[in-house]
C-alpha cells in the first residue's frame, strides 16, 4: 500500500502525541503505588468510562465483526452483544462496592473477604494465573493481531519488527507514567479510533461496487440486515448466510456472561474494569463511568464497524470463511484518500495501544502488589515498588512478544479455551459479596473444577470411543453446573471464614441483601434492607437500556422510521428505570 506525506504526517503526529502524553504525565505516575496503578483514586468518570472502552476495543476488534457479519449478517454480533447484561450487572451490584472496598487490586479483595493461610495462597496463585499466564495469552494474541493487519497493510515490511517498535512505543509511556499516561493516552486514542472506523464507513459506502448497487440494502440480501437470529434449520432465504445454532445463542444468552471469565467482562467487574472503577474519584464517578463504557461500547462503536463489514461483503464477494475478517483492513487499502488513510492507520494503532497498556499495567499490578509485596519483599518503599513495576511492564512485554511469535500455534481457539477452563468462576465472584458463606475454598475450586471437567471433555473423545463431543459454546452446559455442584461441596466442606474477618469486610463494604442478615442482626452494620430490590430494577432497565438504544440507532442508519418510534419509547423506559433505581440506591 501506497502511503502520502498527508499520511505519514498524520502517524508520526499521533507517536508523538501518544508518548508525549506519557512523558507529560511521567512524574505524576510515579509518585506512589496509587498513582501508578489507580491514577490516585481521582480520576473524573468520563475519563475512566472512556478508557474502559478504548481497552476493549482491540486492533482486531473490527476484523472480528467484519468476519461474523460476513457470515451471520449483522445478528452475528449477538456473540458479543449478549455480554450487555453482565456489564449492567457490574453497573448496579459491584461498581460502587469496588470503589468503597478501597483495595490497590481486585486480588487485594481476596485478604479483604477472606482469613488465614489459603486466602494468601489463593491470592498469590490468581496473580500468577491470570496476571501473568491469562495476560500473557490475551497480549500476544493482542500483538499477533496487529502483525497480521501491519502484514495486510504492508505486504512488504517486516510484521513482526512494526509490532515490536509499536509494543516498545506502548511500554515507554506505560512504564513512565503508570495508568495516569494510559488513561489519558486511551482518549485520545479512543477519539482517534472511533473517528477513522467512521470515515471508513463512509468511504467504503462510496464505493463504485455499492453506489452501483443503488447502496448496501440493494446489493445484500435482506436476511443481511436482520438485528435477531434466524433459527430455522432450514435456510429458506437462499441467501448463504451461515445459521447460529440455538443451543449456542442460549450459552452465550443465559450462562456465558455471568459464568465465565473473560478479559473485561469478568463476572462482578474484576480484572482491569475493577481497576478502572477503583481509580474513579467517588462512587458516583465509578457507576457513572461503568454506564457511559457500556453505552459507547454497545451503542456508539457498533455501527461504524457494521456498516463497514456489510459494505466489505459487497467490494469483495470472493473472500469466504476466516479471509472476511481481510476484507476490513482491504477497504483502507482501496477506499481511502491521503491523509485518509494515514488516519485509519493511527487509528489501528490506537486500538492496539490502548488494549496492549491497560493489559500491561493491569498485569503489573498484580505482579507487584498481589505476589511481589505481598510474598516476597513486604517493606519496601513506594518507589521502590514502582520502579519494580515498570521493570515487571517490560518483562511482560517482550513476553508477550514471544507468545505472538513463536507460541501462538499451540494457543489456537484461546477465547473458547478460556471461556471453558473459566466456567463456572462467576458463580463464587458474583456471590461472595452477597453472601457470607462463600469462603476460600470454593473460589479455589471455582477456578479448578472448570478446569478438570473442560480437560475432560476435551480428551473424553479422543480417548474413549462413544464418549459425547462437546464444543464450545455449548460445553458450558455441562463444565458450569458441575463446576458450581464441585464448588458448593467444597464450599461446605470447609468451615466459614474467620467473624471477624467478615464483621470488617461488612462494615466496609455494606453489601445489601439477606446474604448477612447473621452480621445485621449482630450489629455489624446496617445495609439498605432494601437495596438489591432497586438494583434488580435498575439491571432489567439497564439491559433494556442498551438493547433499545443498539437498535434505535441501527433503525435510524438504515432508515426504519417504524421501529426507529419502538426503539424510542422502549429507551425512555429503560433510561427511567436506570435512573429511578440509582436514586434510590444512592438515597440510602
Amino acid at each position: 500500500m501506497t502511503l502520502g506525506s498527508g499520511d505519514f504526517t498524520v502517524i508520526a503526529l499521533y507517536f508523538l502525541i501518544s508518548i508525549g502524553l506519557g512523558l507529560a504525565l511521567s512524574r505524576r505516575g510515579g509518585a506512589s503505588l496509587s498513582e501508578f496503578f489507580l491514577s490516585g483514586r481521582s480520576t473524573p468518570w468520563w475519563l475512566v468510562g472512556t478508557g474502559m472502552v478504548a481497552t476493549t476495543f482491540a486492533a482486531d476488534t473490527p476484523l472480528w465483526v467484519a468476519g461474523k457479519v460476513g457470515a451471520y449478517g449483522i445478528s452475528g454480533n449477538w456473540l458479543w452483544w449478549s455480554s450487555a447484561a453482565g456489564g449492567m450487572l457490574t453497573l448496579f451490584f459491584f461498581a460502587r462496592l469496588w470503589r468503597r472496598a478501597g483495595v490497590l487490586t481486585d486480588l487485594e479483595f481476596i485478604e479483604l473477604r477472606y482469613s488465614g493461610q489459603l486466602a494468601a495462597f489463593l491470592r498469590g496463585f490468581k496473580a500468577v494465573y491470570f496476571g501473568v499466564f491469562a495476560n500473557l495469552l490475551v497480549m500476544g494474541w493482542v500483538n499477533l493481531a496487529m502483525a497480521k493487519i501491519f502484514t495486510v497493510l504492508f505486504p512488504e515490511q517486516n510484521a513482526m519488527w512494526l509490532t515490536t517498535a509499536a509494543a516498545l512505543i506502548t511500554l515507554a509511556y506505560v512504564a513512565t507514567s503508570g495508568l495516569w499516561g494510559v488513561v489519558i493516552a486511551d482518549a485520545f486514542q479512543f477519539l482517534i479510533a472511533m473517528g477513522g472506523c467512521i470515515l471508513l464507513a463512509w468511504f467504503a459506502l462510496q464505493h463504485p461496487a455499492v453506489a452501483a448497487a443503488g447502496g448496501l440494502e440493494g446489493a445484500l440480501a435482506p436476511s443481511m440486515f436482520d438485528f435477531f437470529p434466524d433459527f430455522s434449520a432450514a435456510n429458506l432465504n437462499g441467501d448463504g448466510l451461515e445459521k447460529i445454532a440455538l443451543s449456542a445463542f442460549l450459552a452465550y444468552m443465559l450462562i456465558q456472561w455471568w459464568a465465565s471469565w473473560y478479559p473485561g467482562a469478568e463476572p462482578g467487574g474484576g480484572g482491569y474494569i475493577a481497576q478502572r472503577i477503583m481509580s474513579a474519584k467517588d462512587e458516583k464517578n465509578g457507576v457513572l463511568a461503568t454506564l457511559w463504557f457500556l453505552i459507547a461500547h454497545f451503542c456508539v462503536r457498533s455501527w461504524p464497524w457494521i456498516i463497514a463489514a456489510l459494505a466489505a461483503v459487497v467490494i469483495y464477494p470472493e473472500l469466504k470463511g476466516d479471509e472476511r475478517e481481510s476484507g476490513y483492513v482491504q477497504l483502507i487499502r482501496d477506499t481511502l484518500p491521503s491523509p485518509y488513510r494515514g488516519l485509519l492507520i493511527a487509528a489501528f494503532m490506537g486500538a492496539y495501544m490502548s488494549t496492549l497498556a491497560t493489559h500491561l499495567n493491569w498485569g503489573s499490578s498484580y505482579v507487584i502488589n498481589d505476589f511481589y509485596r505481598r510474598f516476597v519483599r513486604g517493606a519496601k518503599s513506594d518507589a521502590h515498588y514502582v520502579l519494580i513495576g515498570r521493570l515487571s511492564t517490560l518483562v511482560l512485554t517482550a513476553l508477550s512478544l514471544f507468545v505472538a511469535f513463536y507460541v501462538y500455534d499451540s494457543i489456537r481457539g484461546a477465547w473458547d479455551f478460556i471461556l471453558s477452563v473459566t466456567g463456572g468462576m462467576g458463580f463464587i465472584l458474583i456471590l461472595r459479596w452477597y453472601w457470607w458463606r462463600i469462603n476460600a475454598a470454593a473460589e479455589l475450586a471455582s477456578m479448578i473444577a472448570p478446569l478438570v471437567i473442560g480437560a475432560i471433555l476435551a480428551l473424553g473423545p479422543r480417548l474413549i470411543d462413544g464418549f459425547p463431543v462437546f464444543a464450545a459454546p455449548q460445553n458450558l452446559f455441562v463444565i458450569v453446573p458441575v463446576s458450581i455442584l464441585a464448588t458448593v461441596i467444597v464450599m461446605y466442606a470447609f468451615p466459614a471464614e474467620d467473624r471477624s474477618t467478615l464483621e470488617a469486610f461488612f462494615r466496609r463494604v455494606r453489601p445489601g441483601g439477606p446474604g448477612w442478615a447473621p452480621y445485621v442482626a449482630a450489629g455489624a452494620g446496617q445495609p439498605a434492607p432494601s437495596r438489591l430490590r432497586y438494583l434488580f430494577v435498575g439491571w432489567i432497565s439497564g439491559v433494556l437500556l442498551i438493547y433499545s438504544m443498539l437498535f434505535l440507532v441501527g433503525s435510524i442508519v438504515f432508515q426504519r422510521w417504524m421501529e426507529v418510534g419502538v426503539w424510542f419509547a422502549l429507551a425512555l423506559v429503560g433510561a427511567g428505570g436506570c435512573w429511578y433505581a440509582l436514586q434510590r440506591d444512592f438515597a440510602d
